[in-house]
């Protein structure tokens, strides 16, 4: 199996494990090649993404999903920037990485790792799309957000703190 690691630089000769959270852990972050979808667009944008699981309600997969499998929803006034951006998608050995959350596709590796090789994304929307994988673009995303976290679905809430302030009543919109 390869795991995958999106980013926006072209020269990464070996990932360093990086401090990250409270724990004082240093790690290696990836994504498996399911989840990949999520992590098409800039590092920074914010973004709800989701799909049907196991558990996931016959109501909930027509309420969020239609026909789609699944869904990664970015704020519109990220969207010029999602279409312009170049990614990088790092394909990684995953002898050294562990899988810390299969519902997200997240594996952590404590060693550096070298990568195996490297494709350029030069078009983020096509990419998503060509996946099979609806795009949704919204005003804000925090009606979806609180919705999504009340269903059945299997979803993931990436780089929130760089999301729009939550509107105010006048100007939520509904789903």
């Amino acid at each position: 199996m390869i795991v995958r690691h999106v980013s926006e630089d072209p020269a990464i000769k070996v990932f360093q494990p990086r401090t990250v959270d409270a724990t004082g852990a240093s790690l290696v972050w990836a994504i498996d090649e399911a989840h990949l979808r999520n992590y098409l667009v800039p590092r920074n944008c914010p973004r709800v993404t989701f799909s049907a699981g196991a558990r996931t309600s016959a109501a909930d997969r027509e309420r969020f999903l239609g026909s789609s499998p699944a869904v990664v929803a970015i704020e519109s006034e990220w969207f010029e920037r999602v279409r312009s951006c170049r990614l990088f998608c790092y394909q990684l050995p995953s002898d050294t990485f562990e899988c810390v959350d299969e519902t997200a596709g997240y594996f952590v590796s404590r060693l550096a790792v070298r990568p195996l090789g490297v494709e350029v994304v030069d078009d983020a929307v096509s990419a998503i799309l060509q996946r099979g994988v609806e795009l949704r673009i919204l005003p804000d995303l925090w009606s979806l957000r609180e919705a999504v976290i009340q269903s059945t679905l299997e979803f993931s809430i990436i780089r929130w703190r760089n999301a729009r302030p939550r509107p105010t009543v006048s100007e939520a919109i509904t789903l």
